[in-house]
C-alpha cells in the first residue's frame, strides 16, 4: 500500500515532534504493509513551511529510516491550506507536489465552514495544470451535511482523499457516515492515514483496506497513489463486487 498523506517530518508542524517519533511513524507504517509514505507537512499561516525546510527534513528522515533498515520509502509533498493555495506562485506550489509529482497538490479542507473562495482556488490550480487532491473533506461539517457538494469539483478534475481513521469510525459517527456516502457517490480516489503520532492518528491503512474490501480498496490504496508517484494518468475505478467489504456489502458498488 502507498500512503500519500502524513505529518511524519519532525518539528515542522503538529505531527512528529522529533526524529525518533518520525522513525516510529515510519516503522508502524511499514509493519502495517505500507511501502511508501508521503511526507506532507502543513503549509499555512501557523506552520509556514517552505520547500527548502521540507526537503532538508525529508533528507534527514530518509537517512534515519535507512539506518534503521526499514522497508519504506519516504516521499516529498505538502498539505497546502486554501489561502496559501490561492496565494503562492506556481513554482512554489509545484515544489510541494504530492509524492514529488509537480502536477498534483494536496489541499487541506478547512474543518469549519465552506470558504466562498474554494471554487476560485481550485480553478486557479487547474489553470496551472495542477490536479488538486482535497484532503479529508469528510471531517468538514458542511460536507457532512451535503457530501454531493463535491460532485462538480470532481467532475472538473479534482481528486478526493479520505482519512483511514474516518472509515474505521475513529473520528466520530459523522465523519464515518460522510466517508461512506462519498464512497457510495464514487467521489473518493485515495485513502491515506494523515498520520501525526500514535496517540493522534496512527500510521497504517490495513484497517480501512479491510473495511472497503475488494478491487476498490486496492484502487484507493495502491493503484491511484502509485499512478501519482509514477506521474501517470489515474487508472479507471474498478467495478465493485458484492460481499467483499463493509461499504460494498451495503451498496454493492
Amino acid at each position: 500500500m502507498i500512503d500519500l498523506h502524513s505529518h511524519i517530518l519532525p518539528a515542522l508542524d503538529d505531527g512528529a515532534r522529533d526524529i525518533v517519533a518520525a522513525v516510529d511513524i515510519a516503522r508502524a507504517a511499514a509493519a502495517d504493509g505500507v511501502r511508501a509514505i508521503a511526507a506532507t507537512p502543513h503549509v499555512r499561516d501557523d506552520f509556514p513551511t517552505t520547500p527548502d525546510e521540507m526537503r532538508a527534513a525529508l533528507a534527514d528522515l530518509r537517512r534515519a529510516v535507512a539506518d534503521e533498515g526499514l522497508a519504506i520509502d519516504v516521499l516529498p509533498g505538502g498539505e497546502i491550506a486554501l489561502p496559501e493555495a490561492g496565494a503562492l506562485d506556481e513554482a512554489a506550489l509545484r515544489a510541494f507536489g504530492l509524492a514529488g509529482n509537480p502536477d498534483v497538490l494536496l489541499v487541506e479542507t478547512p474543518y469549519y465552514g465552506w470558504p466562498l473562495a474554494f471554487g476560485d482556488v481550485i480553478a486557479r490550480l487547474r489553470r496551472f495544470g495542477i490536479t488538486p487532491v482535497l484532503a479529508h473533506p469528510e471531517r468538514n461539517g458542511d460536507v457532512q451535511d451535503d457530501p454531493s457538494r463535491l460532485e462538480p469539483f470532481v467532475a472538473g478534475g479534482m481528486l478526493v482523499q479520505v482519512t483511514a481513521a474516518s472509515l474505521e469510525g475513529r473520528l466520530g459517527r459523522r465523519a464515518l457516515a460522510c466517508a461512506q456516502r462519498l464512497l457510495e457517490l464514487r467521489l473518493v480516489h485515495l485513502v491515506a492515514s494523515d498520520a501525526h503520532a500514535p496517540e493522534v492518528r496512527a500510521a497504517g491503512l490495513s484497517g480501512a483496506r479491510r473495511r472497503i474490501g475488494g478491487a476498490v480498496g486496492g484502487w484507493l490504496m495502491e493503484e491511484v497513489p502509485h499512478a501519482i508517484v509514477e506521474q501517470r494518468r489515474i487508472p479507471e475505478r474498478p467495478p465493485a463486487r458484492r460481499a467483499r467489504g463493509l461499504f460494498e456489502r451495503r451498496r454493492g458498488r
